[in-house]
């Protein structure tokens, strides 16, 4: 029997002049591929879906002036940017450990690493909450320097499949280590109003928590299904209708990006990690070690600017950022996503 040729199948074109969804922006995902078309997104101030623009770079390079030799510790992978910058400082001397919780992210920058050079003779990657630096610590510690970035990685951001935007249709998920704990479409089917509301004030300063947290349990109560994160976005819109019309869209915008933080820290554990991890942040770092963390929002930083007081008072730190360091002006032009990041810094003594 002669065999017949299967006729070549077109990749669907997206509607329009630019891709919309994050599937259809397959050129930005094939960074080797399309080098063009992602300087052009990046000169436009965008991210390319599925990469991640690191944030605060020269300033964190700047205060732990690294040295070839020296041994650091990158507490929170993600897309290995800030990892890749302190690697080039290190030459071919030192180490570098590296952790991250997410199991889908961290194969991939694990690759693109080794690609560009840095195999396990420099670099050591370990799936690892860094609530738990004290592990890696008490294995091959003391450190040079210790940074920790709190932001959620863009590729995250970006992949509707793991649920962390309203603007994309998805799975309401927002775990960042997807294969433990619950999604926020489980939190969500059992919490009181109370916790709700009390969770939007506390983990996103939300002014409508109160409106949004009583929709959304009535909505629950009455045997509605909360599973995705349009659903969600749609109970938003539909609650805080009695705005005026000039004022809701970008209220509607705002307040779903709160709700969906102040999920995104529940389901994580947010402040719990990261009040963990700043216990133990001193334990970790060698004499005059420096430890730079950024934050992205008010909740994180208070906790960041209370920890390193505390402990400079109690003589554990030699000295501590006074005031919050801000990306510069030129960063935030060029990377819309660094506009709310804070940086602290501190030395133990």
């Amino acid at each position: 029997m002669e065999h017949q040729e299967q006729p070549h199948k077109r990749r669907v074109r997206y509607k329009g002049t630019h891709p919309r969804s994050y599937k259809e922006k397959y050129k930005e995902l094939q960074p080797d591929k399309y080098g063009d078309i992602i300087e052009k997104v990046k000169s436009k101030g965008g991210t390319p879906a599925g990469t991640h623009r690191s944030i605060c770079v020269k300033e964190i390079l700047d205060f732990f002036q690294i040295q070839p030799g020296q041994k650091g510790l990158d507490a929170t992978l993600g897309y290995g940017g800030h990892t890749l910058e302190m690697l080039k400082c290190l030459g071919t001397e030192g180490h570098l450990y590296a952790l991250d919780v997410d199991p889908v992210e961290l194969v991939k920058t694990r690759k693109r690493l080794e690609d560009q050079g840095y195999g396990q003779d420099m670099l050591t990657i370990r799936q690892l909450n860094f609530a738990n630096i004290d592990q890696i610590g008490a294995e091959v510690g003391p450190f040079d320097f210790v940074l920790a970035d709190l932001g959620v990685s863009s590729m995250q951001i970006d992949n509707p499949d793991r649920g962390f935007s309203y603007k994309t249709e998805g799975p309401l998920d927002l775990r960042l280590n997807p294969e433990k704990g619950i999604t926020a479409a489980d939190r969500l089917k059992d919490i009181t109003q109370k916790e709700l509301q009390g969770m939007l004030e506390e983990n996103a300063d939300e002014p409508y928590a109160e409106e949004i947290s009583r929709a959304v349990v009535t909505k629950i109560k009455k045997g509605g299904k909360i599973t995705t994160t349009s659903e969600l976005q749609s109970i938003i819109e539909e609650t805080l209708s009695f705005l005026p019309e000039d004022k809701r869209k970008e209220a509607v915008k705002k307040s779903c990006q709160r709700t969906f933080q102040a999920l995104r820290i529940d389901v994580n554990h947010e402040y719990e990690v990261l009040y963990e991890f700043l216990e133990k942040l001193p334990q970790v770092l060698a004499e005059g070690g420096k430890a730079a963390i950024l934050t992205f929002h008010s909740g994180e930083d208070r906790l960041v600017k209370k920890s390193f007081k505390r402990l400079y008072k109690e003589g554990v730190y030699s000295e501590i950022a006074n005031e919050v360091i801000r990306p510069s002006a030129e960063e935030c032009r060029d990377n819309s996503r660094a506009r709310s990041t804070k940086m602290r810094w501190a030395v133990k003594a």
